[in-house]
């Protein structure tokens, strides 16, 4: 008799984006240290990561505290861009956002933005104020609409808590084709709140618009992670509310930083860099425009344009460690 055909085998996803290969000795052949943990804030429960580098001699030059983008987390191809920066020779801790990741919180609701980035800064100064890393040059890093939530710890921290401030294509400016509609909030606000977490927004397939290389594309659209539904009403009124609100304080600004941006990001404005560039009170500040790059900057063009800007940031950052740390 013949044989009763079997449906064929499903594809799985590998654990890592690198595939099956056990992750101590990936992050050792990347030539660093990684140590994932859960870390519990008021405002809810965050899951942590952080890169040092492989020799646990090597001097330590700085701290980096980095915030990854909407709908990402810390555990697929954001973590390349910690894992350069450890190589660099910083001491890197990163967090899934509230609502991201392996952290606490609904998939991707933002309805609160103060307490999310709230609870990364207590993570991150319970970091920057240890025993360890106290006196070291201690630096924010926020990339997208972390590069918002970036901003919002460092209006919530005390004075002179940070060396610096880095932004990777920074959500400060909403492209017109990306905002939400107006009259849309208005008739779900009439809901008295109960339509606020509800994924109900018009979804503008932000991925395709962020990456140029496709391989790439197709490696980030696999993370197992990534929240792929619409965006909910208290997500897209709030990121309409605090971009507003930030692009009315940049003067607040005083601390050293740099911002890079694509000049064909089509998901953030290369505007809202150049306005925090404009407007900041610091006397230390780098604008970096790369003409046709998209909005992910190093995990989704190609390599050489990627390894321009992490070139770029890398003179940035060493030069302000040196300038302007350890404390005495």
């Amino acid at each position: 008799m013949p044989s009763e055909a079997q449906p064929p085998a499903q594809a799985t996803t590998p654990p890592n984006f690198w595939g099956d290969m056990p992750e101590e000795e990936y992050y050792s052949s990347q030539g660093v240290r990684n140590k994932k943990s859960y870390f519990e804030t008021p405002d809810g429960k965050l899951f942590t990561q952080s890169f040092l580098p492989l020799d646990p001699q090597q001097p330590i030059k700085g701290t980096v505290y980095m915030s990854h983008g909407y709908g990402s987390d810390t555990g697929w191809l954001f973590q390349k861009i910690c894992i350069n920066y450890a190589n660099w020779g910083y001491a890197v801790f990163a967090a899934d956002l509230l609502g991201h990741g392996r952290s606490e919180g609904i998939r991707c609701y933002l309805g609160d933005m103060n307490k999310i980035a709230a609870a990364s800064l207590y993570f991150f100064k319970s970091v920057r104020n240890s025993d360890e890393y106290k006196e070291l040059p201690a630096f924010l890093f926020g990339e997208s609409m972390g590069g918002l939530a970036t901003l919002l710890m460092y209006f919530q921290s005390e004075p002179n808590t940070w060396t610096g401030l880095i932004f990777s294509a920074p959500l400060f400016v909403i492209p017109e084709p990306m905002k939400p509609s107006k009259a849309r909030l208005f008739m779900y606000g009439l809901l008295f709140g109960l339509a606020d977490t509800w994924a109900a927004m018009p979804d503008n397939k932000m991925v395709g618009k962020a990456i140029k290389d496709p391989e790439k594309l197709k490696i980030i659209a696999s993370n197992p992670r990534r929240y792929t539904g619409p965006p909910r009403v208290g997500t897209m009124r709030e990121l309409l509310r605090m971009t507003e609100y930030v692009q009315n304080n940049f003067d607040k600004v005083t601390t050293p930083f740099l911002t890079v941006h694509g000049t064909s990001d089509g998901v953030t404005c290369p505007t809202g860099s150049k306005m925090l560039y404009e407007k900041a009170s610091s006397s230390d500040k780098t604008l970096k425009l790369y003409d046709g790059m998209y909005h992910s900057l190093i995990q989704g063009e190609p390599d050489e344009n990627a390894n321009l800007v992490l070139a770029d940031m890398r003179a940035w950052i060493d030069e302000r460690a040196q300038k302007y740390g350890p404390k005495k």
